[in-house]
């Protein structure tokens, strides 16, 4: 866990500066023609989320059951599936995709023989992604989180030396970034296929056409595809929206915010996936007190983890977006600290997803909460149309994540037992409590001194940080969750003694 933590911190240092060398080097209307025509590709990847879920649930749930052999079977039949998947996809982006970029999109002529050289690079990449999603399943399911932290340093440090190539490049800089990326996605593939069937017998594919287990993994993918759909045109259909009505600066601004949302979700990704195959484990084995003390553990904990990034941010946007960048699109103050507050409310959601796929019966769940999910896309497609600013497709997500977040929990009453009254008082409500609470020193500051200065800057972002770890300990925790924070601190210090890095139990 240490490990990727370190992994965490420098990976965020380093994309933020990587963001601010692409920006810079392409300019505002490159950099949101790439994040659009990014955008076009991953719609096509709905299918591609919703197995990959899939893949992971079955993976993680046969560990907990300990069946090897079905295990190899359910690992070749992903691949397979995987394959075919790309091959449909492909067709699908070669068609449909091209005719929208080349009809439908907002892009300046001159850049569109560009941004057609970009979509192909981005088709390619998209499936070195899809292909690898096997073997990333097995490394997260085995909880080798060491491999995974040290291969996505890797990649991390390889998109660096990307943005630093681009800038001394004679030719179309849109188009050499393109390609770089995907080389990039190329040596991931292979590090990963590489690190995978080396350490794990599962991972060494055979071709096995067992119609049974992919009639089984299509239909759970299938429902789970509702799910995978609704996140995709949220947030890539989001993207497509704002250029159609707004045009590419603005999607530079939505790009960058996203990048900050990348960013401060990956504080809590690190912890979540070392809780998930947990989650999935104990059920599988019965163990479900266990596995429902995970799951309101995990919720709080990951909050208070997002908290702690999240605050200082929105204290500081217009002072850090500044330090950070260059030259700052019109929109990106408000676009990130919306997307900011949507992060902190889908971040009270994850652990109860893992639950309700770990129970594999996610039929009624998806009609439920991913059609209400599902309603981001049309909802702002009727905002826009009726003349909101471009915000409003943040507003929508945020409302609707909390609608979301209420059906959840009613479904999930159902699924796994869970106490509704117990989650809300001691999870859900608590954690706004934490972070209302936390906010009004850092506020008050802020609107006695403002931020004009560097120090007055560094005041605020310690000063809320300090806030959010005080009462989020002091008045977020209970006796059991003190204990179990204070546990860990224990052996993360016995661990620097012994010269181990990688604390395993949360």
């Amino acid at each position: 866990m240490i490990l990727l933590y370190f992994r965490m911190f420098l990976m965020m240092g380093v994309n933020l500066y990587t963001s601010r060398v692409i920006l810079n080097t392409l300019g505002i209307e490159d950099y949101g023609i790439y994040n659009v025509v990014g955008g076009v590709v991953a719609v096509f990847g709905i299918l591609s989320n919703s197995l990959a879920a899939a893949i992971s649930r079955f993976i993680t749930y046969e560990l907990g059951n300990g069946d090897i052999d079905k295990l190899k079977r359910i690992f070749c039949t992903s691949v397979n599936i995987q394959v075919i998947l790309f091959a449909i996809i492909t067709v699908l982006m070669e068609t449909i995709g091209l005719w929208f970029l080349n009809n439908k999109m907002i892009i300046p002529n001159e850049r569109l023989a560009a941004s057609n050289w970009v979509f192909q690079f981005s088709v390619i990449t998209f499936g070195l992604n899809l292909l690898s999603v096997p073997y990333n399943s097995v490394i997260i399911a085995h909880e080798k989180m060491t491999a995974f932290a040290y291969i996505s340093i890797v990649d991390c440090m390889l998109k660096l030396i990307v943005a630093f190539i681009i800038c001394y490049n004679p030719c179309d800089r849109l188009v050499y970034y393109g390609l770089l990326i995907m080389i990039v996605g190329f040596i991931n593939r292979m590090m990963y296929a590489i690190y995978s069937k080396r350490h794990f017998d599962e991972a060494k594919y055979k071709f096995i056409l067992d119609k049974d287990l992919m009639k089984e993994m299509f239909g759970f993918a299938g429902w789970n595809f509702i799910a995978a759909a609704s996140g995709v045109l949220r947030d890539q259909g989001g993207t497509v929206l704002i250029n159609m009505y707004y045009g590419p600066t603005v999607n530079a601004a939505r790009g960058i915010a996203m990048q900050v949302s990348t960013t401060v979700q990956s504080f809590v990704y690190n912890f979540m996936m070392a809780v998930n195959p947990r989650i999935t484990k104990s059920y599988a084995a019965g163990e479900r007190d266990y596995m429902m003390n995970l799951i309101f553990q995990s919720t709080k904990f990951s909050f208070y983890i997002v908290l702690f990034i999240a605050l200082p941010i929105l204290m500081t946007t217009p002072y850090l977006l500044e330090l950070w960048l260059k030259q700052v699109p019109y929109y990106t103050v408000i676009f990130v600290r919306l997307t900011i507050i949507f992060v902190m409310s889908e971040t009270l959601a994850q652990s109860l997803i893992t639950a309700m796929l770990a129970t594999g019966n996610i039929r009624n769940y998806q009609l439920v909460v991913g059609t209400c999910s599902m309603l981001n896309f049309p909802i702002s497609m009727l905002c826009f149309y009726l003349g909101a600013p471009p915000e409003c497709v943040f507003v929508v997500a945020i409302i609707i994540s909390i609608l979301c977040e209420m059906f959840r929990l009613i479904m999930l009453r159902k699924m796994i037992g869970i106490s509704l009254k117990s989650f809300l008082v001691g999870v859900y409500f608590k954690a706004i409590f934490v972070a209302v609470l936390s906010s009004i020193i850092p506020i008050m500051i802020l609107e006695y001194c403002g931020v004009n200065s560097f120090l007055n800057f560094i005041i605020i972002v310690v000063v809320s940080l300090l806030c959010a770890i005080i009462v989020s300990y002091f008045l977020g925790c209970n006796p059991n969750d003190k204990i179990v924070i204070q546990s860990y601190i224990y052996r993360v210090i016995h661990k620097f003694q012994s010269g181990n890095t990688y604390v395993k139990d949360i």
